[in-house]
């Protein structure tokens, strides 16, 4: 993560309301510069290989996913890791899910690994910065502002300190309209010079609502559902969880849509580490294990990874640490 930038000095220059400030309860942002994303993902590779004690060459896959602009159009970042890091013998691929993008690179890599005997390990990586034009990142989405930040994860066969119990998704595709809802689909946004303003989406189809609009009414019964399938895959119950790692969204967001239905209190929500950074994309519930980890908790316990995203998709994944890891 690169150095964070307060709310307060973000209310002071007037980049962000004062009001939204009280109400959300975010104390910062994580903010890059100029700093490519990519090289961002380069430097958490590295990070992930070298706690992971391997080989870049060896690994047998490499999925990258992001939910920004990552650098010239048309040029594939995952090109750049392959050329500094794994080499041109590691299949590389992008997996575009929006800010849920890890959570089926997780899924992905695992039955990819599960294809073949000989396969061993992957390298999943996510990175954004949302410093540049055409996006707000104090006015990313309502209840939301955003973070740059990098995330890697290397998923292998052999025993760790951390097993991947369950990974899985839901969707509820007949609202995909409210990410789009009140622009064309031609030409593509950025190519028209058009701002990403989901805000403004949402306004529209709030006050032009298609005919299925109900279905948004079905999401909370669907994140139930999602965790529910989750922990039972992992053997668990709900009730046995320790913490829980959802997107970086407000306060009442986090405690509302995720805490009170899984009848948790807020305080086993990593809430209070991720006000602090913002939303980091697909890095979120990563950046968020890893705190945690490198804190010393969590050993031996259940941990829920949570996620929502555009499509609408609504995504989970159980991870039991077996042991605190030798790099904290």
């Amino acid at each position: 993560m690169p150095p964070t930038v307060s709310v307060e000095s973000a209310v002071a220059d007037g980049r962000y309301p004062a009001l939204e400030a009280e109400v959300h309860e975010f104390l910062g942002v994580a903010v890059a510069g100029d700093r490519p994303a990519p090289d961002m993902a380069l430097e958490a590779a590295r990070t992930a290989l070298k706690r992971a004690d391997q080989v870049p060459a060896d690994l047998d896959l490499l999925l990258y996913t992001n939910t920004w602009h990552q650098g010239p159009d048309g040029w594939p970042p995952h090109s750049y890791l392959q050329r500094n890091l794994v080499g041109g013998r590691v299949p590389a691929m992008a997996v575009h899910q929006g800010c849920n993008g890890m959570f089926d690179a997780l899924e992905l890599a695992a039955c990819y690994l599960r294809a073949e005997p000989e396969r061993h390990s992957a390298l999943l990586v996510a990175a954004d910065n949302y410093g540049t034009p055409l996006i707000d990142r104090w006015r990313i989405a309502p209840g939301m502002i955003g973070g740059d930040a990098a995330a890697a994860v290397v998923l292998t066969k052999e025993p760790s300190f951390a097993q991947l119990l369950s990974v899985c998704s839901i969707s509820a595709p007949e609202a995909e309209e409210l990410h789009r809802s009140g622009e064309p689909m031609f030409p593509p946004t950025v190519t028209a010079g058009r701002e990403q303003d989901f805000t403004a989406r949402f306004a529209h189809h709030r006050a032009n609502p298609p005919a299925d609009a109900g279905a948004l009414t079905r999401i909370p019964d669907l994140m139930l559902e999602v965790v529910e399938k989750a922990v039972a895959e992992a053997g668990i119950g709900i009730d046995d969880l320790a913490r829980v790692a959802y997107e970086t969204h407000s306060r009442e967001v986090v405690e509302q849509r995720v805490m009170v239905p899984l009848g948790m209190d807020m305080a086993k929500s990593t809430w209070d580490f991720g006000r602090r950074i913002g939303h980091c994309g697909a890095s979120d519930q990563f950046l968020a294990f890893e705190h945690l980890i490198a804190a010393g908790e969590l050993a031996g316990e259940h941990v829920l990874l949570l996620g929502q995203a555009p499509g609408v998709v609504l995504s989970a994944a159980v991870v039991k640490v077996l042991e605190l890891p030798r790099w904290t």
